[in-house]
């Protein structure tokens, strides 16, 4: 298989995010008179976006209002956090490149909001390093959806069969999965091998550099 295209997402893929989201989300509760949660429950609380996030970490039972003004409380604060303690994960920045030099186009697709999802990217990469980046944007459907996948796919006019979608979560394996692109699982980010395997990702990989392996060496 000749492989064209290589989609990633951003949080626990590309870049290390948690602890800035931990801090943001904790400072906010904090703000409220909510409890906090420890750093590494945010594992397991992001990746659905950020309705979602803010739904999981409330008490049980939180109004749609109060949803609401804590995600709106929540940007303001990730705003001028984000790049604190955020960085790419070791090997990031050079699989990138030997995909590009290999002939790839590479893109990104987030559950993070579409205004963060650039400015991650725009920040912690080269100029040019991708083709197309999209956040999350009220008028698409999030991931699992592969909505958002379809619309990478058909901007860059391939097909699914050539093109490769690498993440950390079973969300991530459920829209590969469901726009018919082969699934790459990265055991350097949010969540376990258990959770890949458990939703059929294609390939696990340890290391950034196993990902050009695979994708270069099936051209």
């Amino acid at each position: 298989m000749t492989y064209t295209v290589a989609i990633f997402d951003l949080d626990g893929t590309l870049v290390d995010t948690l602890q800035d989201l931990a801090d943001t989300a904790n400072q906010m509760l904090i703000e409220y008179g909510y409890p906090q949660h420890p750093t590494d429950k945010y594992r397991y609380f992001v990746g659905d976006g950020l309705s979602t996030l803010i739904e999981r970490i409330l008490p049980k039972g939180a109004t749609s209002s109060t949803i609401v003004r804590c995600s709106e409380r929540f940007l303001e604060i990730y705003g001028n956090c984000w790049r604190r303690k955020s960085c790419p994960y070791p090997g990031i920045n050079a699989m990138l490149a030997r995909l590009k030099n290999a002939g790839l186009r590479l893109a990104v697709l987030s559950n993070k909001p579409h205004r963060f999802t650039l400015e991650h990217t725009a920040h912690f990469f080269p100029p040019d390093t991708f083709d197309l980046v999209l956040g999350q944007r009220p008028e698409v459907e999030k991931k699992p959806n592969p909505q958002g996948l379809i619309e990478i796919l058909s901007a860059l006019d391939t097909p699914a069969s050539t093109c490769i979608y690498i993440g950390d979560t079973a969300v991530d394996m459920q829209t590969g999965r469901a726009a018919g692109v082969f699934t790459i699982g990265v055991l350097w980010g949010f969540r376990d091998h258990q959770e890949l395997a458990e939703h059929h990702a294609d390939l696990i990989v340890k290391h950034p550099m196993e990902i050009v392996h695979h994708a270069v060496a099936s051209a």
